[in-house]
């Protein structure tokens, strides 16, 4: 057998696989001997079929299903042997009928070759990297939410701001006296802070306990069942039975005290003897803002990274059209011949890139360990359960949850797929040199519109990063 590459053009080619009868003839033997052993022919039994009945009933067959299976694989061979980077797959070329009594065969493949770029990732490329401004305000901000968190809800005799209202609530009628038979609730709970009507919220400012408050069920939630049925403790069913006036007889009201600065509240927050004053509290509040702003930062690195890729290889990188085209015909078979050009030109962006982010990973040897797929899963877990309210119990629950989200093929895929991007990114990262700039939000948030506007998609951080 003998396998030789032709270049008929810049970026493409043709191996031609040329067989003897040496090469194919034992194999269609031993494959003719199998059917004999393990078919049922009538007329015969099973084991005791003579080779020249099982070469005139299947012979041809067999020899066609050989030839292609060896020409195919050592097409592949060579590819793999020689390192050739191609685009796709093989294709074989357009031939006749096979003459199956011949002895000897020749078998050609069209290959379409990748182009060379001649990436460079070093210090010599400069790329952008913005850090956000951490300000004194985000600061405060976390501070009071972090002093939220760690504070205690205490009875109080007036009410305040976010302050939970206890008392009886009795059903009104159409002159403001209790309705008899009407809705009675003597636990009830209300959170005026959470009331979708501002007015019926006002109502309760400057209230003390003893005083009552009439309102409206319907217009604090916007008639939201779910809402109504809980504050009234009633069904359903029974929602249309809540309309009109009710009156809180106020017994009670709960506030919400946020933690002192100290050394208790300290220990609480960040593990014992970490934070010692205030000085180093806000010092740490700071590190941990400017860490959670780093994946916004990231993220714009990674257009700008992009964007440069495409630009300075993507734009000049010549392509095999002809032999694409041909491809995408035969592995599309609904795709018809007049829409072949256009469905090409679309796809020429995400193939460049593609051959880019290859070449580039190849270069900057970046692979993807399971490990890695791991630890992506647990962050995108984590993510997952900070949104449902349940990031107090994201630690515990996180691997049970990665686990889950990678039994499923298609996230599974996802994964690995982000894994790469960003392992991939985190080289470039580490590989060029950064011009590093620190912005405040409002200037970073005007980079990333001028960038969605230039391109018209969106990128990432679109939406205001948050400390």
């Amino acid at each position: 057998m003998d396998v030789t590459l032709e270049k008929t053009g810049e970026l493409e080619g043709r191996l031609i696989v040329k067989i003897e009868k040496a090469d194919y003839a034992d194999r269609v033997k031993k494959e003719l001997k199998e059917i004999g052993n393990t078919r049922q022919i009538p007329g015969f039994r099973k084991g005791h079929v003579d080779m020249a009945q099982l070469q005139k009933r299947f012979g041809k067959q067999v020899k066609a299903s050989v030839l292609n299976d060896i020409a195919s694989d050592a097409a592949l061979k060579y590819i793999d042997d020689n390192k050739l980077d191609i685009l796709g797959q093989p294709i074989p070329a357009d031939s006749n009928e096979m003459d199956l009594d011949k002895e000897e065969y020749e078998f050609t493949y069209e290959l379409g070759f990748a182009p060379e770029l001649n990436m460079v990732f070093d210090q010599t490329v400069t790329l952008p990297f913005y850090n956000i401004e951490v300000t004194e305000q985000m600061i405060d901000d976390q501070d009071k939410d972090l002093r939220n968190r760690a504070g205690e809800q205490v009875p109080a005799q007036e009410y305040a701001e976010r302050a939970l209202v206890k008392g009886s609530i009795m059903q009104l009628d159409e002159n403001g006296n209790v309705k008899e038979n009407g809705i009675q609730v003597n636990d009830g709970i209300l959170a005026p802070f959470l009331f979708k009507s501002k007015e019926e919220a006002a109502k309760f400012e400057g209230t003390k306990v003893g005083d009552k408050v009439v309102f409206d069920a319907f217009a604090t939630c916007d008639g939201n069942e779910a809402e109504i049925a809980s504050m009234l403790h009633i069904d359903r069913d029974k929602i249309e039975e809540a309309r009109g006036n009710f009156e809180i007889n106020i017994a009670e009201f709960v506030v919400h005290t946020p933690a002192e600065l100290g050394q208790e509240f300290y220990d609480k927050v960040f593990g014992a003897d970490t934070i010692h004053n205030e000085e180093e509290y806000r010092k740490r509040l700071s590190e941990i803002i400017a860490q959670g702003l780093q994946p916004n930062s990231r993220q714009l690195f990674t257009r700008n990274a992009e964007d440069y890729l495409m630009e300075t290889y993507g734009a000049p990188m010549q392509l095999p059209m002809a032999f694409l085209r041909k491809f995408m015909l035969r592995t599309n078979t609904e795709l018809k011949e007049d829409a072949v050009d256009e469905a090409l030109n679309q796809s020429v962006p995400g193939i460049k890139w593609e051959i880019i982010e290859n070449k580039a990973a190849e270069l900057l040897n970046v692979k993807v360990t399971e490990d890695d797929v791991k630890a992506f899963a647990r962050m995108v877990a984590i993510d997952q359960l900070n949104q449902y309210g349940m990031g107090h119990m994201a630690d515990q629950m996180a691997d049970y949850f990665a686990e889950n989200l990678l039994k499923d093929k298609e996230q599974h895929r996802r994964i690995v797929r982000q894994t790469f991007n960003g392992n991939l990114m985190s080289a470039i990262h580490n590989a060029v040199k950064l011009d590093e700039k620190t912005v405040s939000l409002d200037e970073f948030r005007t980079i990333v519109a001028a960038l969605n506007n230039a391109s018209g998609a969106e990128v990432a951080a679109e939406e205001a990063p948050e400390a």
